[in-house]
């Protein structure tokens, strides 16, 4: 599409806005959402800051190295471009943003669409022709285009310790279930194969709406995790569950995976294993029981994939509690596993906490974590050697190789299957591989001939 629009006789040049992106697959959503709307504006994107009437940095703040990576983007579009929005997470604390850079144009907080596209407007104002500037039935996207996070709410009612995003954006908003669903079939309907279910707490979603029900094709669904679950096992695609608690109700969703209604995969962030430092981190639910839960869930669903984040060295953590860590991911037996060490983020509880662990102590538990993490995930990677899996192509070369994802990666994060003799095989196919070999992480095999 051209970037010159035609209006009364005069030629003007669309003007053209950059985009970073940075964090979580939340704040992805965030920034499809406002480039859908600039795009259905008129707007142009340049994929170089030099290039753009202004550049729009969506900030993480989760971390303070998350904030320095943040402040970092900041800084080199303000040097290559000079006008600059900030929004997400860090936006939530302008004062962090303006100290540094007080030349920015705006400063908005998480999930602020109409405030990004104000400021957009202000700086350089639409030159728009409805009848030209049509964008697609999906919206833009930043993922390719036969996958799509799914976001459905916003926020938080949790109050982890170690954890300010509640501070940043605020408490559980679900997403009324009918709204997603039309969402997610207008997405199907575009060509995406596969839906990865992101928000806070998956799990939690509809507890702020009392679990409203409304009107879906004919049925009435209540907005409530298994509801939402169910619906979407209906459209024929793969469905992906990203950020689940553990939470009793959890436990129903496995039977929907047995059937093969959506993905025998689970992204639950565990966070630790041990009673005392999961008091101290004020987890939510029940964890107690929790390796009996997973070893009943893989009775039902024998293929379960369960990926979790677990943070080492947090306040207080003795050897015993991090042996007692070590021992349980080993017969819990995580497939898929990443570790951060425990950081002090300005405005967390946690800070408050006694008997903070030295950094090298920290660093020498990530390790011998990590190193478990990959004898585990080794071993179940071998497993499924001779097996053959079905497998969604992320991308092919021109010598007969794909790289694609099993029902047990998801994109970006886990691993990917690596297959060769896979002429003719396109971006997004779905096909069946035969497993021939394995590694730590990632497996080895060839299409299966139908």
């Amino acid at each position: 599409m051209s970037d010159i629009i035609q209006t009364t006789g005069k030629k003007l040049t669309a003007p053209k806005i950059g985009v970073v992106s940075l964090g979580c697959p939340k704040a992805l959503v965030d920034s499809e959402r406002i480039m859908t709307q600039l795009r259905s504006e008129g707007y142009q994107f340049s994929d170089k800051h030099d290039g753009a009437d202004v550049v729009i940095v969506n900030t993480c703040g989760f971390l303070d190295s998350a904030k320095e990576e943040s402040l970092a983007a900041i800084g080199k579009a303000m040097k290559d471009n000079g006008k600059v929005i900030v929004t997400g997470c860090m936006g939530a604390e302008p004062e962090q943003i303006l100290s540094k850079y007080p030349n920015i144009m705006a400063v908005t907080g998480p999930h602020q669409y109409e405030d990004v596209v104000g400021a957009v407007h202000d700086v350089v104002p639409p030159v728009h022709d409805p009848f030209l500037d049509l964008v697609p039935p999906e919206g833009l996207k930043l993922t390719p285009r036969h996958y799509s996070y799914l976001k459905i709410s916003e926020g938080c009612n949790n109050r982890c310790s170690f954890c300010i995003i509640p501070k940043l954006r605020g408490d559980l908003v679900s997403r009324p279930i009918h709204h997603v669903m039309f969402e997610a079939e207008k997405l199907v309907n575009a060509g995406v194969k596969e839906l990865l279910v992101i928000s806070q707490d998956t799990s939690a979603y509809g507890l702020d709406t009392k679990y409203a029900e409304y009107p879906w094709r004919g049925t009435r669904r209540k907005t409530k995790f298994l509801d939402l679950c169910e619906a979407l096992g209906e459209l024929g695609v793969w469905i992906r569950l990203h950020y689940v608690y553990p939470y009793p109700h959890v436990d129903a969703a496995i039977e929907l995976m047995a059937q093969g209604k959506i993905l025998p995969y689970l992204d639950i962030p565990f966070q630790h294993a041990a009673p005392s430092v999961l008091k101290a981190m004020k987890r939510p639910a029940h964890q107690e029981k929790t390796l009996e839960r997973i070893q009943n869930w893989r009775k039902i669903c024998p293929d379960l994939t369960v990926r979790s984040s677990f943070i080492v060295g947090f306040p207080g953590e003795t050897e015993d509690d991090f042996e007692y860590l070590l021992e349980w991911m080993q017969e819990a037996g995580i497939d898929r596993a990443g570790c951060f060490k425990y950081e002090p983020v300005q405005g967390a509880d946690s800070n408050a906490l006694d008997n903070h662990v030295p950094e090298e102590l920290k660093q020498e538990r990530w390790e011998r974590f990590m190193e478990i993490q990959r004898q585990v995930s080794a071993e179940r990677q071998e497993a499924k050697i001779g097996r053959t899996l079905e497998v969604i192509i992320d991308d092919v070369d021109d010598e007969g190789g794909a790289d694609g994802r099993s029902h047990a990666d998801a994109p970006e994060i886990d691993g990917a299957v690596l297959i060769r003799d896979a002429h003719g095989v396109k971006q997004g196919d779905i096909i069946k591989v035969k497993i021939e070999d394995a590694d730590d992480y990632d497996l080895y095999g060839v299409p299966v001939q139908a």
